[in-house]
């Protein structure tokens, strides 16, 4: 057949999108604050964990070491699992009972995915949607030095129902997670002048390669076919989107990163490692705190633990701290006799890990309180124990200069999805979204 003249071979096109694509890592930047409805400044933060946790019975020998706490309201009582939170009970509410509807029928590995989107990942359809996170983010975008901080243990997006990442941007694709601390910190904090030269250098190539490709691109839609205009319009405004960050970033160049105190960098471990596990993720955790603390960004997501059997990282933190099993049989073992007790014990070192860092926000002082009342921090995973996408266990902790109320145990009933209380954070959050995928209203009873 005949080659039209305006035909591009695959590996121009691929060229185009590479261009696009393969970009540095650029958030956006201004100088205004991320606010509530009402001015406050406000921050958000998602921590996840795979496989779920321990849940005997109410009557079981070893009940003592179910996840979620005995009574309800506000005078409940936690078990020996969250145990290390008794300090910060006025700070957060457990949440029972809440699901992603979509995901109930999902496998029970595959919705690690959907933890912050709510959408449905089958065989007949892998594609994801937008997670809160990024929303948040897209909505604040210009107003920090990175728009948001995508963390995991095992890094990069892992594959479809396997993720490595919980963050998604507007098109349902994976934002690529940062798990290696030293260069976390070091795009955090620490540019130097060479650094910053090169940065400089590449902001200035990208844009330029985005200008010839968008010249281009519209010289190449007058020839296209309806469809063909369709795909490429898609692409464009991912061009588009990158456009826009390159020129924030520009902006940014010039504004000097926050400094550390010397205790600060002294107390940080940049160079543990997932042999290490409980300093791996307290470090993690410290870099989200700094982040929050200097102003670097205000939306950070860390995937402690993800759902992939054997090729994830995490999978043997359990063994590497004393138990006998990985993660995943650990949490296979929960209702084998003294499996509850077992995991809960590792329910219960996760809780730590959680307590301390809740701990360094309250400790911290904001325009309007500590960093922890001007943050909304979500906890928790899609699983109540393994297999099960029912009952997340998830704590939600702060933002009470931003409208929650604390100090409570909330039982929902399953027609409440968890996206209402999605829809909840981002009104607390003073964004211009009232709903979130298939909210269907908001929790109150986190509101007083």
């Amino acid at each position: 057949m005949a080659r039209k003249s305006w035909h591009l071979s695959r590996r121009t096109f691929l060229m185009g999108t590479g261009v696009s694509l393969g970009l540095p890592w650029l958030e956006c930047m201004a100088t205004t604050q991320a606010q509530s409805g009402d001015g406050r400044p406000a921050r958000f933060c998602a921590m996840y964990f795979g496989f779920g946790v321990s849940l005997p019975d109410k009557d079981h020998e070893h009940a003592a070491w179910r996840w979620f706490p005995k009574g309800e309201g506000k005078s409940f009582e936690f078990g020996e699992s969250l145990k290390p939170l008794e300090n910060h009970r006025h700070d957060l509410t457990v949440l029972g009972g809440l699901s992603h509807p979509q995901g109930r029928t999902m496998g029970g590995h595959d919705t690690g995915d959907t933890f912050l989107t709510a959408a449905r990942m089958d065989s007949r359809s892998l594609a994801n949607t937008v997670s809160i996170d990024q929303v948040i983010a897209d909505e604040w975008q210009g107003q920090t030095r990175f728009q948001s901080l995508v963390m995991s243990t095992d890094g990069g997006v892992g594959e479809p129902t396997r993720s490595s990442t919980l963050s998604y941007d507007r098109h349902g694709l994976p934002v690529p997670a940062q798990n290696q601390p030293r260069r976390i910190f070091e795009r955090l904090f620490g540019a130097g002048d060479a650094e910053l030269h090169a940065e400089q250098r590449r902001l200035l190539s990208s844009a330029s390669m985005l200008d010839l490709v968008l010249d281009g691109a519209n010289s190449l839609k007058r020839k296209l076919g309806a469809q063909d205009q369709v795909k490429l319009d898609e692409y464009l405004q991912s061009v588009r989107v990158t456009e826009k960050r390159v020129a924030n970033a520009q902006k940014w160049l010039e504004v000097p990163r926050v400094e550390l105190s010397d205790e600060e960098r002294k107390s940080l471990n940049i160079d543990t490692d997932d042999q290490a596990p409980f300093a791996y993720i307290g470090t993690m955790y410290d870099l989200i705190y700094l982040a929050f603390r200097t102003d670097s960004t205000r939306v950070a997501t860390y995937q402690i633990t993800n759902m992939a059997d054997g090729s994830s990282r995490a999978m043997k933190f359990p063994q590497l701290t004393g138990f006998t099993e990985n993660l995943h049989k650990l949490a296979h073992n929960w209702n084998k006799p003294n499996g509850a007790e077992e995991l809960g014990r590792w329910d219960k070192l996760m809780a730590n890990q959680l307590a301390t860092f809740l701990g360094k926000l309250a400790s911290a002082e904001a325009s309007h309180g500590s960093l922890l009342d001007e943050t909304i921090v979500l906890y928790g995973s899609s699983n109540s124990h393994t297999h099960e996408n029912r009952n997340y266990p998830l704590i939600v902790a702060g933002g009470k200069r931003l409208g929650l109320t604390h100090g409570q145990f909330l039982q929902f009933e399953e027609t409440v999805p968890m996206s209402n209380l999605f829809a909840t954070t981002l009104d607390c959050l003073g964004t211009q979204r009232d709903s979130f995928a298939d909210s269907t209203g908001d929790l109150s009873e986190l509101r007083g």
